[in-house]
C-alpha cells in the first residue's frame, strides 16, 4: 500500500509512519518541521518539507497514487491557538480542505483525520460519547470541528473519511521542548529538569490519557475496517484520571522526589473530560492495552 502522511516528523505522525513501514508499506511524508524533527523520519520514507496549505506540493504529488491519506499535521495546542488564530485556521482547517480536494483529484478514497477532544468544550463529569453536542473553547477546537464538517461534506464526493477525536496522547517520542502542549510531556520535562512541576489549574481537573502505541494501532485498524467509513470516534483509554492522580504516579515512578505548585490557568482549557469509547470498541477490532502507570514508566525510562 502507498500512504501519504502529513505531520510525519511529529510525535504521533512519526510513530504511525514507522508502524506503516514496518508493515511493508510505502510512505510519503509532508511536514514543515515547525514542531517535528528530521531525525524522526525513517530513511525508507519519501520526505517533502512544506506546509500542507502550500499548493505547489500538490503539483509535485500529482503523479503519485495513494491508497489512503493520514492527516496528522497541524498546530496542536489549544493555548498556542490564542497567539495566532489565523495560523491555527490555516494549519488545522485550510490544510484539511486542500488535502480533501487533492484526494478527489488523486482518486484516493480513504482519508483519516487526527481530530481532538477539544471539539467538545466543557462537559459534565461523565463519559462523553461522540453524539454529544460540541462547543469548543479554543480556536484550536473550532478548527478541528470545522475540519470534521468538511469531511462530512466530502462524503458526497466519494471520500470515505474517519475522524479520530484523540484524547491526551503521551509516550516516548513526545516533544519535550514544547511546554505549551501535552500535559504529560510538560510535567515530565519540568520534573526531569528542575524536580519541580508548575500545574496550571486545579488538581481536581481530569483527563483521559492514551499511550502512543494504542493510538497508532487505532489509526491502522480503523483505516482497514469499512465499518469506520464516514464516522467519528473517541480515541482514549476510557478512564478518568485527575491531575492529582497523575502527579502521584510521577512521584511513584520517578527515581527522585519532586515538588509542585498549583498556580494560574490556561486559556481555553477544559476543566475535565474523558470519553465513552463504546462505539469504536463495537465497530473496530481495537482495544487500548497500555495502562497509564505502565505507559508512564516506559516514557520516564525512555527520557531518563
Amino acid at each position: 500500500m502507498n500512504y501519504l502522511v502529513t505531520g510525519g516528523a511529529g510525535f504521533i505522525g512519526s510513530a504511525l509512519v514507522k508502524k506503516l513501514i514496518d508493515l511493508g508499506n510505502e510512505v510519503t511524508i509532508i511536514d514543515n518541521l515547525s514542531t517535528g524533527f528530521i531525525d524522526n523520519i525513517p530513511n525508507q520514507a519519501t520526505f517533502i518539507k512544506s506546509n500542507i496549505q502550500n499548493q505547489s506540493i500538490y503539483d509535485e504529488l500529482s503523479n503519485k497514487k495513494f491508497d489512503a491519506i493520514y492527516h496528522i499535521a497541524g498546530q496542536s495546542s489549544g493555548e498556542i491557538s490564542f497567539d495566532d488564530p489565523v495560523n491555527d485556521l490555516q494549519t488545522n482547517t485550510q490544510s484539511t480542505l486542500m488535502l480533501l480536494d487533492f484526494a478527489i483529484k488523486n482518486n484516493c478514497k480513504r482519508f483519516l483525520y487526527a481530530s481532538s477532544m477539544s471539539v467538545y468544550g466543557d462537559k459534565p463529569d461523565r463519559p462523553i460519547s461522540e453524539n454529544e453536542s460540541c462547543s469548543p473553547k479554543s480556536f484550536y477546537g473550532v478548527g478541528k470541528m470545522a475540519s470534521e464538517h468538511y469531511l462530512r461534506i466530502f462524503k458526497e464526493f466519494n471520500i470515505n473519511s474517519t475522524a479520530l477525536r484523540l484524547f491526551n496522547v503521551y509516550g516516548p517520542g513526545q516533544n519535550m521542548s514544547n511546554l505549551r502542549q501535552g500535559m504529560v510531556s510538560i510535567f515530565l520535562q519540568m520534573a526531569l529538569k528542575n524536580k519541580f512541576v508548575l500545574i496550571k489549574g486545579s488538581l481536581s481537573r481530569f483527563r483521559d490519557f492514551i499511550f502512543i502505541d494504542d493510538v497508532v494501532n487505532a489509526f491502522i485498524n480503523i483505516e482497514n475496517n469499512p465499518n469506520s467509513y464516514n464516522k467519528v470516534y473517541n480515541i482514549g483509554s476510557g478512564k478518568r484520571t485527575e491531575i492529582n492522580e497523575l502527579i502521584g504516579l510521577f512521584e511513584k515512578l520517578l527515581p527522585f522526589d519532586i515538588d509542585y505548585e498549583v498556580k494560574g490557568n490556561t486559556s481555553g482549557d477544559q476543566h475535565g473530560i474523558y470519553p465513552n469509547i463504546n462505539q469504536v470498541l463495537k465497530d473496530i477490532n481495537w482495544n487500548p492495552k497500555v495502562s497509564l502507570e505502565h505507559g508512564l514508566a516506559k516514557m520516564i525510562n525512555f527520557y531518563i
